[in-house]
């Protein structure tokens, strides 16, 4: 079983490098297109997508490969971290966002860091970043539960596929969202506009959580549903419950 220590690494390295890949390959995508931002995006969401199946794949195993402060309020939710463990989660994924957007900045001679001035407000995008959360946490969810080794293919197709039907271009991240506001380039937002994208994405993944851990139950194993049914003294024998 991994320590802490080791799962707080996997989660800031892996969100490193998954910011890395998203601004990188926005950047990257920018230059080459010749101002077809269509192309651009297309290329940027491959990028993301191909990305996070690999990390999803390497660090899953150590981490739950969260990278995303959302994902782990909802498993704080299901009772599958600790509140130690998702504080721990959240601040070296938001540690490690901001370590992700200096190294892509670092590959292709950008400042450090620097305050984007990429507006993305209004009730369409807080309605988009509220959606696109609420797919991702409740796919993760419900392919976790029911198909376990395809949850890297299921979320990262899911993602790809939110940067296209969602005005936001779906974040729905609030790690990514704190680092993107330090990139004045193509995946950038301005820091204005950050705290009302992570509102919409905390209560997203929240709605989520409560219908997908509701809608998709685990099915008891034999000796939980022996349990459950086993008579004590002054109780009646449990029933299943819908």
């Amino acid at each position: 079983m991994s320590t802490l220590s080791r799962r707080l690494v996997a989660e800031g390295l892996g969100t490193a490098l998954l910011v890395a890949v998203v601004v990188g390959s926005g950047i990257r995508a920018e230059r080459l297109a010749g101002g077809d931002i269509g192309l651009a995006l297309l290329c940027n969401a491959l990028a993301t997508g191909a990305g996070l199946v690999a990390l999803l794949v390497a660090l899953g195993p150590v981490s739950g490969g969260h990278f995303n402060p959302v994902v782990s309020l909802s498993a704080l939710v299901q009772g599958a971290l600790s509140p130690r463990a998702a504080l721990g989660y959240a601040a070296v994924q938001i540690g490690g966002g901001i370590a992700g957007v200096m190294a892509a900045h670092a590959m292709f001679g950008e400042p450090a860091l620097a305050w984007s001035a990429q507006s993305r407000t209004g009730l369409p995008m807080w309605w988009s970043e509220f959606v696109a959360t609420f797919g991702l946490v409740g796919v993760g969810i419900g392919t976790l539960r029911s198909r376990p080794g395809l949850v890297p293919f299921v979320v990262a197709g899911y993602i790809t596929a939110g940067y296209w039907f969602t005005s936001s271009t779906s974040f729905a991240n609030p790690a990514l969202t704190i680092a993107c506001a330090m990139t004045n380039t193509f995946t950038g937002i301005r820091p204005v506009d950050v705290p009302g994208f992570v509102l919409a994405q905390i209560a997203g993944g929240l709605c989520a959580t409560l219908l997908f851990h509701w809608l998709c139950r685990r099915p008891a194993t034999p000796a939980e549903a022996a349990r459950a049914t086993r008579w004590h003294p002054g109780k009646p024998a449990a029933t299943s419950a819908d």
